[in-house]
């Protein structure tokens, strides 16, 4: 009881901290999903060697990619242009915040995969921040496509956009059966689609017919299932999960898994 009102003082603030932040958000964002911030100094150094790790190269290494898509001068100016001419203005905020996706790039340019697929495109952020680094490949003598699929005729309006477009297969459909139908190998297979275990797992299912030799499996669904855990154990993988802290947002964040 006598350490009662210390602990209290301790809960209340940082309760203090997480409504005022809320708040502040109510009235500044206008996103009302698949949101964007910035991380913490901390998480996006922990995302350096998590990359490092899962790709077998320098931390420096990584950090200079994180450098490189933080100055692409021309891809932010593009997404802010864009967001603010598209019909879904009002529901993106202005600022050009990629989080946990300066992590896919740093894994496409240290890979250098020459066919990258992602599941789940909605804006094209992520597909943007893919073929940013499949572009800074290309000029370093290692071309890669990327082949985008969502189910929503409507996606992907970032992406629409020379240079970008470019290295960039947008395919509209059932992700299952676009995973079926591809007719190249998969050097990086990322989940970013329907989030149930269900799915997740089916999408694991059909893409390990796909992939090339040493082929990486990623899940944006880290944080909420263990399926693409469950998926490495089955298939004699290594599995290692981040887990990212934004900065100033009251959602505790999102995540990488990542198979290899």
């Amino acid at each position: 009881m006598a350490a009662f009102p210390k602990r209290l003082h301790r809960v209340a603030r940082h309760d203090a901290q997480v409504i005022a932040t809320s708040v502040r958000w109510l009235f500044t964002s206008r996103e009302h999903h698949n949101y964007t911030y910035e991380l913490t100094r901390l998480s996006r150094e922990h995302l350096a060697w998590f990359v490092s790790i899962t790709c077998a190269v320098p931390v420096a290494t990584v950090r200079g990619y994180f450098a490189e898509i933080d100055g692409d001068a021309a891809l932010r100016g593009h997404i802010t242009a864009t967001t603010a001419a598209s019909a879904r203005s009002g529901l993106a905020d202005k600022q050009v915040r990629y989080a946990r996706r300066i992590g896919w790039y740093a894994i496409v340019r240290a890979k250098r995969p020459a066919h990258v697929v992602e599941t789940g495109v909605d804006k094209g952020l992520g597909t943007c921040v893919l073929a940013a680094a499949l572009l800074r490949n290309t000029a370093e003598g290692a071309p890669g496509r990327v082949s985008s699929l969502d189910i929503n005729p409507e996606a992907g309006y970032l992406a629409r956009a020379s240079p970008w477009r470019d290295v960039v297969d947008l395919v509209i459909g059932d992700s299952i059966a676009s995973i079926g139908a591809l007719d190249r190998k998969v050097d990086i297979f990322l989940h970013d689609s329907n989030h149930s275990a269900g799915h997740e797992r089916r999408e694991f299912q059909a893409a390990e017919a796909k992939l090339s030799p040493g082929g990486l499996l990623l899940s944006d669904n880290v944080t909420m299932t263990n399926v693409l855990a469950e998926h490495a154990e089955r298939t004699g993988r290594r599995f290692l999960a981040y887990r990212e802290t934004p900065a100033g947002h009251w959602f505790p964040g999102d995540g990488i898994g990542l198979a290899w």
